[in-house]
Parts: C-alpha cells; sequence; structure tokens
C-alpha cells in the first residue's frame, strides 16, 4: 500500500500550457498543442493554457534584479505576470508552446525573461555552467517544449529547444523534451487534417498521456510527431514559387 500512495504521489497532477503564437488557437501551435494537453487531461493531469498575446507583460526591465537582491521572489513590475505567477508556482509541469520566429515571439520571450522571480538567488557551479534552481515553494518539476514551424528540418528548432533546455537546468529541474513539427502547415488540406495530420495529432495526444503516465515521451512517439510529410525539394519549390516575379 506505501509503494501505491507514493507512485501516486509522484504523478504528475498540474500544468500550465503557455502558447506563444499570436494566431491563438488557430494557429499551427495550438494544432499540437490542443491534443497533447487532452492526453494530459485524459490521464488524470489538470491543465491550464494561457495565450501569451492575451497577457499584458512588460519587458524585464529593472536592470537591478529586484526579484533577487531586493526583495526575492517578487518582480517590481505590475502586470498580468501577477496573474500568472501563482499558477506556474502550484505547477508540476511548464509547457512551453511556441512557434519558430527569429527565435520566439516577442510575447513569449517576455514571459521567459519574468519567469526570475521563481528562481532562488543562491548560484551554484554544474558542469562548468553557473546554474540557480527554483525556489522551494515552486512546485514546477519538468519543463515540455511544443514548437512549430514552416521548414523542412528538424534543425531549425534549435534554437528554440536550446532555449527550453538551458531554462530548465538554469532553474535544476528535467528538460521533459521537444514536442516538434516541421512544415506543420502540410497537416492540414482546405482546413482540415490529413491522413498524415490525423497521424500526427493521435501520437501527440499519446504524447500527453505517457508524459503525466511514465514521466517522459517515448522516442517513437516524438518521431512520429516530427517525421517528414513532404520531400525537402518538393517543400523549398512551394516556399520559392511564392517569390513575387520581378
Amino acid at each position: 500500500m506505501k509503494l501505491v500512495e507514493t507512485l501516486k504521489e509522484d504523478k504528475m497532477s498540474r500544468a500550465v500550457a503557455i502558447n506563444g503564437s499570436p494566431r491563438r488557437q488557430h494557429g499551427d501551435t495550438a494544432m499540437l498543442l490542443a491534443p497533447l494537453m487532452q492526453g494530459m487531461i485524459d490521464a488524470g493531469c489538470d491543465v491550464e493554457l494561457s495565450y501569451a498575446v492575451d497577457l499584458k507583460v512588460k519587458s524585464c526591465n529593472c536592470a537591478n534584479m529586484y526579484c533577487w537582491y531586493k526583495k526575492p521572489g517578487n518582480c517590481c513590475l505590475k502586470d498580468d505576470m501577477n496573474l500568472l505567477y501563482p499558477r506556474l508556482w502550484d505547477a508540476d509541469i511548464l509547457i512551453l508552446a511556441t512557434p519558430v520566429y527569429i527565435p520566439l515571439p516577442g510575447e513569449m520571450q517576455n514571459i521567459i525573461n519574468r519567469l526570475c522571480p521563481l528562481l532562488e538567488p543562491l548560484l551554484e557551479t554544474r558542469g562548468g555552467r553557473t546554474r540557480a534552481r527554483f525556489r522551494k515553494d515552486v512546485k514546477i518539476r519538468k519543463i515540455l517544449l511544443v514548437s512549430t514551424g514552416g521548414w523542412w528540418e528538424k534543425g531549425n528548432f534549435e534554437t528554440v529547444v536550446t532555449i527550453a533546455r538551458e531554462l530548465a537546468e538554469d532553474a535544476s529541474v528535467e528538460f521533459a523534451g521537444a514536442v516538434i513539427r516541421p512544415h506543420a502547415f502540410l497537416m492540414k488540406q482546405k482546413g482540415k487534417l490529413t491522413s498524415e495530420g490525423e497521424i500526427v495529432v493521435e501520437a501527440t495526444r499519446r504524447a500527453g498521456e505517457e508524459l503525466v503516465q511514465n514521466g517522459a515521451i517515448s522516442q517513437e512517439t516524438l518521431d512520429t510527431i516530427s517525421r517528414p510529410l513532404i520531400p525537402e525539394s518538393e517543400l523549398r519549390g512551394v516556399y520559392n514559387r511564392l517569390i513575387p516575379q520581378q
């Protein structure tokens, strides 16, 4: 009985997802995030979604690390981050969902920068890198990236993946991986999912279940989500034909 109780306590029960796409629920990022969230909910996890574009979040600009050295754990800026902080404090999983820009939409970058109050100011060195960790009262144990892009290759996500992984390592929590979908727009034709798109959506739902039930997403599931839908040369031709003729 004690073993069963311990397993139940370790289960991820609350998640906060932040969708950084300016297109909100109509974008390609939502097309991937929605089934992932549904899979997590099916596995018994409460998931709360916020759209970065709907939050009025200023850039981090106090220039004196107020949240570390003046009043630790508190941000001096008064805006919608104060609505988000309590939800983040109480979440087991933080999901950062974003399209690939250069590298992130501005609203999403502001939110990531403003996570600093969740970190302890006590620094340590691990693996030759300066790191911090989440405050003791912050429950986040995993950070997951969900990202979509228009170009063909998975390498196009490297910068965004690095940002999410570095955030997890700076906070001393697990980077739960990157659920990525290159050329995501090809999952639909004339507004409806293609057969390949349906396979990706189902795999993404399964990824959510796996994360909650097993604590990790299998490589097989991740590979199904990100597999090519079209030859690279064909997609390149699609884009190049959009160039206006001189």
